[in-house]
């Protein structure tokens, strides 16, 4: 569905994302696994928008096209198709950080 569509996006490694996260609030961080592994941990702060229906949420979760976005899944895979969808649809500052996966912080819980 996502495949290679769009351009490519940013990427960065988890701890320099980690780091630009803890600097900069404005920063808006999205999970793209589903809903049942973002209710079992994810990073404080994120919003979960499932990659099956981003093009539906995203617009409505986030308007601006121009949100300085971060966007991580479990192991990079699915975040790199969200990225490549996003920056091809118009967003235009979007970073792939990869997998919670090599998150060394703290994990929030539902």
């Amino acid at each position: 569905m996502f495949g290679l569509f769009g351009k490519g996006a940013a990427s960065m490694p988890m701890q320099e994302a980690k780091t630009e996260l803890a600097r900069n609030k404005d920063i808006v961080l999205i999970d793209v696994r589903n809903t049942d592994e973002y209710a079992q941990g994810h990073i404080a702060g994120s919003i979960n928008i499932p990659l099956h229906i981003l093009p539906a949420l995203l617009p409505e979760k986030v308007p601006a096209r121009d949100a300085k976005i971060f966007v991580y899944c479990l192991s990079g895979s699915r975040s790199s198709q969200a990225s490549r969808w996003m920056a091809g649809n118009g967003y235009t500052n979007v970073t792939n950080i990869g997998g919670i996966s090599a998150w060394n912080g703290p994990i929030a819980r539902n």
